[in-house]
C-alpha cells in the first residue's frame, strides 16, 4: 500500500542473511507495464497471490490453534527452522516463544 500511495508502510522486512534489494519506483513499474508484453498481467497476477496469501495467514492466526500455525509453518518453511531464530518464529506466529518452546516438546514426544 505503501508502494502505491507513496505513504511510509508500517510495516518493514528484516534481513537475517545476505540479501540482495532491488529498489524500483511505481512510475517505473507502470512504464514497463506498458512496454512489456504480459507486465501488466504478470503485475496483477503477483499483487493477487500476495493479497491471498496475506488474507490466508489472517484467517489462520484467527481461526487456528498455536499448533495448527506451526505444524503450517514447517509445511510451508521447513528449512527456516534452523535458520532463523525461534523468538522470530514465534512473533511470526502470533505466539510467545514458551508457547513454541512447549508446541516443540509436546511433538518431540509424540515422535
Amino acid at each position: 500500500m505503501s508502494f502505491k500511495t507513496n505513504v511510509p508502510s508500517q510495516c518493514f522486512i528484516e534481513a537475517l542473511e545476505d540479501s540482495e534489494v532491488l529498489l524500483i519506483q511505481l512510475h517505473a513499474i507502470q512504464k514497463l507495464n506498458e512496454f512489456l508484453p504480459g507486465g501488466a498481467a504478470f503485475y496483477q497476477a503477483a499483487l493477487q497471490k500476495s493479497v491471498a496469501a496475506k488474507n490466508q495467514r489472517i484467517v489462520s492466526s484467527l481461526s487456528a490453534t498455536a499448533e495448527e500455525r506451526y505444524n503450517d509453518f514447517l509445511k510451508k518453511y521447513p528449512s527456516l527452522m534452523q535458520r532463523v531464530p525461534q523468538h522470530m518464529i514465534a512473533s511470526y506466529l502470533g505466539i510467545t516463544p514458551e508457547t513454541l518452546s512447549r508446541i516443540r516438546k509436546q511433538q518431540s514426544h509424540k515422535q
